[in-house]
């Protein structure tokens, strides 16, 4: 399983812990990654992901799972997202359209 949050693609960032003398000594910086169960209410489903803590509260903050990936760029989200993102413009528009 990849260390890259499913809706924001925040991955790990390489970077150096600094001694008080100055010793330099390679380490990662890896995102807060939480497994969470999201509902869509487009698709009356509930979906199984894994994201960053940050992009918890950004869902959160912007009204649901389907709200932040109406907003949210292709090319930040994995595959999976994207397909998910797909479905739920599709849905959205049969429900405007009934």
């Amino acid at each position: 399983m990849s260390r890259r949050c499913e809706l924001t693609g925040k991955g790990p960032l390489a970077g150096q812990l600094r001694s008080h003398a100055e010793n330099k000594t390679k380490r990662t910086f890896r995102p807060n990654l939480v497994d969470v169960t999201l509902i869509s209410d487009a698709l009356q489903r509930s979906f199984r992901l894994r994201v960053s803590a940050n992009a918890l509260k950004t869902v959160e903050h912007r009204g649901g799972l389907d709200n932040f990936l109406m907003k949210a760029r292709l090319e930040e989200l994995s595959p999976r997202c994207q397909k998910l993102k797909r479905d739920i413009a599709k849905a959205r528009e049969e429900q405007v359209a009934a």
